[in-house]
């Protein structure tokens, strides 16, 4: 006998809906059918959406920015994820310079990651590095980190990777199967003014400064065949010169682009509001225009992450933007808002797209047999408003609603209430392109 049943559902199954009944032993999906067969428990899911577990590739739990400490941990942190019916998410390593550092900087993480109430995993992080490309990709797969982020800004406080380097790491890329997760704006075209007001927050690090740089990365990509992964896209111009001179790395996905909630339902005339504060991280909210554009390219993103990291109102509250802590919350509400906007066509999005970017296909981001009973139940036919006023997304009108969530086929929330739960760290032990199916 199973130990759980979910039927009656409209499935979400490679790409297409069906309605069948999925049942779950030991933690695994084991049988979908359209047969009635017995199970322990029992779940109608009738009249509405059954999808993998959602994942969130971009996260920031107990960040620590100088002095700050963003304000949610991997307790509160992955709580509010599970709320949005994100199962699984990646944090990053703090910042190494040196191959020596990887072992502190993971088992540092690793001990925060312990009260998540999820799954987990991370991506290694170098800022302007001594060590060899080689050396710490080799120690990142050691302990099952198979991304390595890294920034082409913030040279002044010595986190900016320079190109060289970045080019003999998207070599050797190819080679070990680990994608180069980049924060990518052009350094020498971001302001380095420190009296930058929060209404010029904008113009202080330009759509050139992105379109530039991803441009340059993209053909470094295909001149050396590496994994290359660009995170929190903000502009349209971006992704549209992208599509004119990278197509096929982009069909293929040799170059995947993440982008974020925020840059989809706000423009930067927001920062000339009151409480534009309260909207600051970078790269920074666009244009009208430049959002209009992303918005009508959403079919060449092929990750939604959340950049969760908010912090405390008081930390944001400032005169000019070099005094205040960047970032934002909205790993609660990322599914509800695109789903929204864009319905169906989204859930892809957060499931099979970073699963299979990030190696962790199909074991997590789909509904096979054999692959995790991370599990979420979504009426579509429900409206609901935004109550949270610690949220950017407050008042802001849903369309459906995360009935209930389970990982690894245990029901860990429903009705907007987490149950009991522990997460577990997933080693990932190679990247999967999308022609081929990686196992954790």
């Amino acid at each position: 006998m199973y130990d759980l049943g979910i039927k009656n559902g409209t499935v979400y199954l490679n790409g297409g809906f069906f309605n069948c009944n999925i049942y779950i032993k030991n933690g695994v999906i084991t049988n979908i059918t359209n047969e009635d067969l017995g199970c322990k428990v029992e779940e109608n899911a009738s009249g509405k959406l059954v999808l993998p577990g959602f994942i969130d590739p971009h996260v920031h739990f107990s960040l620590g920015v100088g002095s700050n400490i963003s304000s949610d941990d991997f307790y509160t942190g992955s709580i509010k994820g599970v709320l949005g019916g994100v199962t699984t998410y990646i944090d990053f390593l703090d910042p190494i310079k040196s191959v020596e550092e990887i072992e502190e900087a993971y088992k540092n993480r690793m001990k925060l990651a312990e009260k998540s109430v999820s799954d987990y995993a991370f991506h290694t992080t170098i800022a302007n590095p001594k060590s060899s490309p080689e050396e710490i990709i080799k120690a990142g797969i050691e302990k099952g980190i198979t991304s390595i982020k890294l920034f082409t800004t913030y040279a002044d406080t010595d986190r900016r990777t320079y190109d060289k380097y970045i080019y003999d790491l998207l070599k050797l890329s190819k080679k070990y199967n680990v994608r180069v997760v980049i924060h990518a704006e052009n350094d020498e075209l971001v302001s380095d003014d420190k009296k930058v007001k929060v209404k010029d927050h904008e113009v202080s690090r330009p759509v050139v400064s992105e379109v530039t740089e991803v441009l340059k990365l993209a053909e470094m990509a295909r001149e050396t065949g590496g994994l290359l992964y660009i995170v929190h896209v903000s502009c349209g111009t971006t992704v549209k010169r992208l599509k004119e001179c990278f197509s096929k790395e982009l069909k293929s996905k040799q170059i995947i682009l993440e982008s974020c909630p925020h840059y989809y339902l706000f423009n930067s005339e927001i920062y000339k509001g009151e409480e534009g504060y309260l909207y600051l991280m970078t790269p920074p909210l666009r244009p009208e225009e430049e959002r209009k554009l992303l918005y009508e390219q959403i079919d060449f993103i092929t990750t939604i992450g959340t950049d969760h990291c908010p912090f405390a109102k008081e930390l944001k509250n400032k005169k000019y933007t070099s005094e205040i802590a960047m970032g934002i919350g909205g790993i609660q509400y990322s599914f509800q808002n695109m789903y929204t906007e864009f319905g169906r066509k989204i859930i892809s999005k957060f499931t099979d797209g970073p699963a299979k970017a990030y190696g962790l296909y199909p074991q997590k981001g789909s509904l096979m047999v054999g692959s995790y009973a991370d599990i979420v139940i979504y009426d579509e036919n429900i409206k609901e408003v935004i109550n949270d006023s610690e949220s950017i997304y407050d008042g802001k009108s849903m369309k459906g609603k995360i009935e209930k969530v389970f990982l690894r086929g245990k029901l860990i929330a429903e009705k907007g209430k987490v149950l009991e739960s522990k997460g577990s760290y997933v080693n990932r032990n190679e990247i999967s392109l999308f022609d081929n199916n990686s196992r954790l």
